[in-house]
């Protein structure tokens, strides 16, 4: 259980266009956050319907930041009112829970906790009051070798799902393990981030599974986790 001394922590994700994305981070500048990362990702609307809505680009930033619970559930309605989170093509935010860190971490972090004078203005007003869904959604995180992301993405949409992130990236492993476990030594990897509400998570994680799992030339894994606060959707 978390004290006062080690509060509560949480993952901030934070999924907006690359319009929106200078807003963002200087709200995060602004709170002063130590830890924060910032991602080139892209999104899974065909070119048919980028035309159709008149946008030039899927490209996205995708920021992660790691604080207090406090502090996030408060940041994501701050998130939620200055970029339009309710609107087309504004973004997401979601939290997902920590259960450990090192300790130079959580003394930034515990720091962050202290009263709000000391940590920026957090302040909610009444219109940002906003209902944060709680618990209902869940994160699908499919890894796949580079050039899958789009079939998919509609494998996902066929079993109810509404979009997704793509990030590009590497496969970090050596040649003596990957033959040991029968893994190809392909790095160059995609990773699909989908939001699903609870009730459709299994029919999707077994959608990509079916037809693009770890036999298959995709290569695919698929894992999912708990989303504790999401806005945006």
């Amino acid at each position: 259980m978390a004290s006062e001394k080690n509060p509560s922590v949480r993952l901030l994700v934070l999924i907006t266009t690359e319009k929106l994305s200078k807003k963002a981070e200087d709200m995060f500048d602004e709170l002063h956050i130590p830890i924060q990362y910032g991602v080139i990702a892209e999104g899974t609307a065909s070119s048919e319907i980028l035309d159709m809505l008149g946008l030039g680009s899927t490209e996205k930033r995708l920021y992660l930041s790691i604080l207090p619970k406090v502090v996030a559930d408060k940041l994501l309605c701050n998130l939620h009112s200055e970029l339009g989170m309710s609107g087309v093509n504004s973004g997401i935010g979601f939290t997902i829970a920590v259960t450990g860190a090192n300790n130079l971490l959580l003394r930034m972090i515990t720091k962050m906790a202290e009263p709000e004078e000391e940590t920026g203005d957090l302040n909610v007003g009444k219109e940002d009051n906003v209902n944060m869904d709680e618990k209902k959604y869940t994160l699908i995180a499919a890894v796949m070798n580079r050039g899958f992301s789009g079939d998919v993405m509609v494998a996902a949409r066929e079993a109810g799902a509404r979009g997704g992130t793509v990030v590009h990236s590497r496969q970090l492993i050596n040649e003596e393990t990957a033959g040991f476990w029968g893994i190809s030594m392909n790095e160059e990897k995609e990773i699909l981030l989908i939001i699903s509400d609870c009730e459709n998570k299994v029919n999707i994680m077994k959608a990509i599974s079916d037809r693009f799992g770890m036999q298959s030339e995709a290569k695919g894994n698929v894992i999912s986790l708990p989303i504790d606060t999401v806005m945006g959707i």
